[in-house]
Formats: C-alpha cells, sequence, structure tokens
C-alpha cells in the first residue's frame, strides 16, 4: 500500500465546519455537550467517501452498534464525517479512545455534534422524527451556519506511555487477503474475537480480541509478518501511532475533558 504523506500537526489548517447535509447532524458549538453523534474533522479527503465510511464503520464498531455514517464529496463537505451511535454514552467512550487516531495517516479531530441525526431520532425518538425535520428545514431557511469545533489542546506524550488496546490495527496486507486467513492467523493466538475487513479497502483490517493482554501477545508475534511472503503487516494498537504511521518524531495526543 502506498504510503500517504502526513503533514506536520502543527501544519493542519483548521477547518471550519460546512453547511451539513440533510441527513447528518451539525458539529458542535464551543461548550461541548454529549450526544449520540460524533463529528469527525481532518480525514484524508483522497479517500473516496465509500471506502471513507466503510472505514469509519468498521474502526467505531468495536463500541457499539453504529446507526449511521454521513459523508459526502462535495466541496464543502470533503474531510468531515457524522457517526451516529444508539446512545452518547457509547459515542463518549469512542470519542476518547479514537480521538487522533491517523486514519489514513491523518489523525482525526472528534468533537461531540450538536444536534441530533436523523439516525438517531429515527430509532430513540420516532414520534418526533417529523419535528425535528421541520426543525432542520427552519435552520435552513433561516440561513444557519455550523459553528466551527472547538480547538484541542495538544501535547506531547512518548510512545512507551500509549496505552495497550485489545484491538489491532493492521495494514499494508495484500489485496487477495481473506477473512479466513486472517482468522486463521490471529486464531494462533488465544481469545481471538473478530476479524473485520473493510470490503472497498482491502489492504487494511481490524482484529479484535478478548482483552488487551491477548492482543498484545498478538501484536508483538505477527507485526512485521510476511503474509504473502513479501509484504510485511502493520500491526499495532489502536494508540500505537509511531508503528502505524512510521513517523519517527512522537506525536501528538488530543485531550479534552468531556
Amino acid at each position: 500500500m502506498a504510503d500517504v504523506q502526513t503533514p506536520p500537526l502543527n501544519q493542519i489548517p483548521a477547518q471550519v465546519a460546512p453547511a451539513v447535509p440533510d441527513d447528518a447532524a451539525q458539529p458542535p458549538p464551543q461548550d461541548e455537550i454529549a450526544s449520540e453523534t460524533l463529528y469527525i474533522q481532518n480525514l484524508n479527503e483522497k479517500i473516496k467517501v465509500d471506502v471513507l465510511k466503510a472505514s469509519l464503520r468498521g474502526l467505531f464498531k468495536s463500541y457499539g452498534e453504529v446507526l449511521d455514517v454521513v459523508a459526502h464529496s462535495n466541496l464543502r463537505m470533503r474531510g468531515q464525517a457524522f457517526v451516529s451511535f444508539a446512545s452518547s454514552e457509547i459515542a463518549a467512550k469512542a470519542m476518547r479512545e479514537v480521538r487522533g487516531f491517523p486514519l489514513y495517516s491523518k489523525p482525526m479531530q472528534i468533537s461531540f455534534a450538536r444536534t441530533r441525526s436523523d439516525a438517531v431520532v429515527k430509532r430513540l425518538d420516532v414520534e418526533s422524527f417529523e419535528a425535528h425535520k421541520a426543525q432542520r428545514a427552519e435552520h435552513k431557511l433561516d440561513g444557519t451556519t455550523a459553528a466551527p469545533a472547538p480547538k484541542r489542546q495538544a501535547v506531547q506524550m512518548p510512545d512507551e506511555y500509549l496505552p495497550p488496546n485489545k484491538i489491532l490495527f493492521l495494514q499494508n496486507l495484500p489485496e487477495s487477503v481473506t477473512k479466513d486467513q486472517l482468522m486463521a492467523l490471529f486464531s494462533q493466538y488465544p481469545n481471538l474475537h473478530e476479524v473485520r475487513l473493510i470490503p472497498t479497502k482491502r489492504d487494511i483490517a481490524f482484529v479484535e480480541y478478548m482483552d488487551e493482554t491477548s492482543a498484545g501477545v498478538a501484536k508483538d508475534a505477527l507485526h512485521n509478518y510476511k503474509l504473502d511472503g513479501e509484504n510485511k503487516i502493520k500491526a499495532c494498537f489502536l494508540f500505537d501511532y509511531h508503528l502505524c504511521t512510521q513517523v519517527t518524531a512522537y506525536f501528538m495526543i488530543v485531550v479534552s475533558s468531556l
């Protein structure tokens, strides 16, 4: 897989949230309030929308049911997405653990959306769905614009302090790899729970174990393993930015209070 060059984090331009599509929630104001939908910025704009949506769904599925992923290719929505869950508690946990993860070599900026998405209202408050749509239409007529996402305090943290995770992120897989092949490979190590391929992006995958210790054993054993006898698998914890992106400097971990 060709590596996408990652610009220094301090050179990534601040993104202003656009007018959001009809089926998504709206980005948050400065003071965040927990919601069921996450607003994600700084996504790699070179990745096709269907691949991006499948990748986000695969990544966030580990935290609970993903009700919907909204992303569009139009100019105003590029590099952004909304991911909706069944509860704000699930969304909060996912945000804490995934914020800053370099999906396709760009660290994700994640915050709570400021309104409920259509998918959330349909699931949790279907009686109010028509009123929800009417309110959204009213905002559009009023010319309401989305607020910029809040800036995050960033600190540097040495790689040895990055915590383990029961989920492994695999890169540089052969395009021909199958789920059965990965299951056979990773089931050599105990407590394997699930292997998830991205249908539209076959060179990456997520492998989940029942606990962090088991995931660590598999990671240590299979990182740089040549599955096809040629290309080395890159296996890392969800937090292990150094190995996943092959960057020698310490990476920035985004810190915020929920």
